[in-house]
């Protein structure tokens, strides 16, 4: 198992199919198409995830012999110091439930650390039980919830106070 960091056109293209691949399963679980949201990580595009790292983001692949089959992506708080948002983590679905997730997960948490960060947030879509439960189970607790106007689901903030490397 190897991370990269996302920084090269051929690794953009990789990226954008595995966060397509992985993202369906949501999209097609809560019933999301392209003009509900229109963001969303199921109908990702090159063009878009050039945009999305032009922010101060970065974003990494889990690589398995030689192929990416995950990420996981981290951007700094403007707002909050020592706070680090979890973005964009995904598995290829043939490769779920094997503890990459987890890998990717501890992975950016330590780099949060490194960093000087003691807290990651992430925000999901309130009604994935499942996800919900791994992230609990992570160690992360339940924030708030969130309706937006552009989005067709309830955002869950959930939290982690990190101390020291995991």
């Amino acid at each position: 198992m190897e991370f990269k960091l996302i920084n090269t056109e051929t690794l953009v293209m990789e990226c954008t199919e595995v966060l397509r691949s992985a993202f369906a399963t949501v999209a097609c679980d809560f019933n999301l198409t392209e003009e509900k949201a229109p963001t969303h990580p199921a109908f990702m595009t090159p063009e878009r995830l050039r945009e999305y790292l032009q922010k101060d983001v970065a974003l990494f692949g889990l690589f398995k012999m030689d192929a990416m089959i995950g990420c996981i992506a981290m951007e700094k708080s403007r707002n909050n110091p020592g706070e680090y948002y979890i973005e964009r983590l995904a598995v290829l679905p043939e490769e779920r439930h094997q503890g990459y997730g987890s890998r990717l997960l501890n992975f950016i948490e330590n780099l949060i650390i490194e960093k000087g960060g003691n807290r990651s947030s992430v925000g999901i879509i309130n009604e994935n039980a499942v996800l919900k439960g791994w992230y609990i189970k992570s160690g992360y607790q339940e924030i708030s919830t969130k309706i937006f106007p552009r989005l067709p689901f309830t955002v869950c903030f959930l939290e982690k106070i990190l101390e020291g490397h995991q």
